[in-house]
């Protein structure tokens, strides 16, 4: 019997490390939005369980919620996609959802009313996996 470790070095594995490292990534930005909001209940002294106060503390707090509801539509149809179809397309359509969710905070942080064209941008992308995964799943069968 085979290890799962073995597995990693395998020719037919190697492509679906590519959409494993975005929803590594994924979670890690979700990770940085949680102590996002930890920093800013300390620095604008709004205690736990509130999530309202000060303004940028909301927005902060905002940008985690939208962060958390995000990934939690993508890291399915990723790994669908990844599964059912082209492990590397879906690594691509990953990345550009990681970078345009990226643009997303930075521009929410700044002037939430910029952030329009990264949640966008994201958007597509995501419809883009669900697309490919829902293709892959009813034309073929897994690799």
């Amino acid at each position: 019997m085979m290890s799962a470790s073995s597995h990693i070095g395998c020719p037919a594995m190697l492509a679906y490390r590519f959409p494993a490292l975005i929803a590594l990534l994924s979670i890690l930005l979700l990770l940085l939005t949680v102590f996002g909001v930890a920093w800013a209940r300390v620095r604008y002294g709004v205690k736990a369980p509130a999530v309202s106060g000060h303004p940028t503390f909301e927005r902060i707090y905002r940008i985690q919620m939208n962060t958390l509801e995000a990934v939690v539509l993508l890291l399915p149809v990723l790994g669908l996609a990844a599964w059912f179809g082209n492990p590397r397309v879906a690594g691509g359509l990953g990345t550009i959802w990681l970078l345009a969710r990226i643009a997303y905070l930075l521009a929410y942080a700044r002037n939430p009313a910029s952030r329009g064209p990264a949640f966008t941008i994201a958007g597509l992308a995501q419809i883009a996996l669900l697309i490919q995964a829902t293709m892959a799943l009813f034309s073929s069968a897994p690799h």
